[in-house]
């Protein structure tokens, strides 16, 4: 089965698929100036238009890994999470504390869904 490389650039493809795997690479927030439950909204408007654009959705997500810039945001980023995930096919995930690459971003996420 072929690969699969959705928006490549010359240092990553946002989305590769592979057999019916989707994998995103890591979402950050189109405005760094916002507070961490803003930045979490906007990342997870992404992640849903690029399954979409794979034909799958967040009811199919496996794994979602979050990095957060800062630990003490756990619980505001989880209340935005929360409304989101469908807590009848959450994923398997991660949050970790991380130095993100720019000092704007608060928060990052990785998923990977099946088709």
């Amino acid at each position: 089965m072929p690969i699969q490389r959705v928006h490549p650039g010359p240092r990553m493809s946002e989305m590769v698929i592979h057999n019916e795997t989707v994998y995103l690479s890591g979402q950050i927030a189109d405005d760094g100036s916002t507070d961490v439950e803003s930045q979490t909204r906007d990342v997870l408007r992404q992640i849903d238009a690029l399954l979409a654009e794979a034909g799958t959705d967040k009811t199919k997500l496996l794994t979602a890994t979050i990095y957060l810039a800062d630990i003490g945001t756990f619980a505001s980023m989880n209340k935005v999470w929360d409304a989101w995930v469908d807590p009848a096919n959450a994923p398997a995930r991660a949050t970790v504390e991380a130095r993100l690459a720019a000092p704007e971003y608060l928060v990052e996420i990785q998923v990977v869904a099946a088709r």
